[in-house]
């Protein structure tokens, strides 16, 4: 088993590229006009939702990269350039492309669907938090490491629900400039977060950078 940093270090790399508090502003936009028991009704779902995607990323991760032929070096250097392109935006104030589109929210009429698009898939369970899940998985081979993976993520997404269920309360404690303060401070961690993933992929792609 890992040392238990490795997986502190996860939660708090997982909890940053979901950041939720970005998605309080969208989840209180969508169901402006829904009641609280709708609501909180939504948080469940969206939470379950991103769960079982990241779960599912992760256990499957080492079969899509033997499926693509792509190797962990690689998929880490890509993972890593998304994770950047997602800080860019957080750190201008911005949900960003990669996260969801216009187009995606305009399609989310269903009370419930909104939970899962784009609530769910693809603003916090998208291309950065999913080549997260499936990086860290692959980081090690050691007993009960793929069991602890799976417990931060639902312990992350515990987490990721309770913002949800209090999104009205935070949203009107913290306001917009302070939603926006705390996406700044996220994107600039996951800023650092993404440059440390590049450049370990980077040394396995090109052993001599490791001196």
């Amino acid at each position: 088993m890992e040392h238990w940093t490795e997986y502190t270090r996860f939660f708090i790399a997982l909890f940053v590229i979901l950041d939720p508090f970005a998605a309080v502003p969208i989840f209180l936009a969508l169901t402006k006009t829904y009641s609280e028991s709708e609501r909180g009704r939504i948080a469940n779902i969206a939470a379950v939702t991103v769960m079982i995607v990241l779960v599912v990323s992760a256990l499957s991760g080492d079969t899509l990269l033997h499926t693509m032929g792509t190797s962990l070096a690689s998929f880490r250097v890509g993972g890593g350039i998304v994770l950047l392109l997602m800080a860019l935006a957080m750190l201008s104030g911005q949900t960003g492309a990669v996260r969801t589109t216009p187009e995606e929210e305009a399609e989310a009429e269903d009370r419930n669907a909104i939970a899962v698009v784009p609530l769910a898939v693809p603003l916090m369970a998208g291309p950065g938090s999913i080549s997260t899940a499936i990086i860290q998985m692959q980081r090690s081979n050691m007993e009960y490491h793929g069991l602890l993976v799976i417990i931060t993520i639902i312990l992350v997404c515990l987490l990721l629900w309770l913002v949800l269920r209090l999104a009205t309360i935070i949203g009107k404690a913290l306001g917009q400039i302070g939603l926006n303060i705390i996406n700044r401070l996220f994107g600039l961690l996951l800023a650092a977060i993404s440059v440390e993933i590049m450049a370990n992929g980077l040394r396995e792609l090109f052993p001599v950078l490791a001196g």
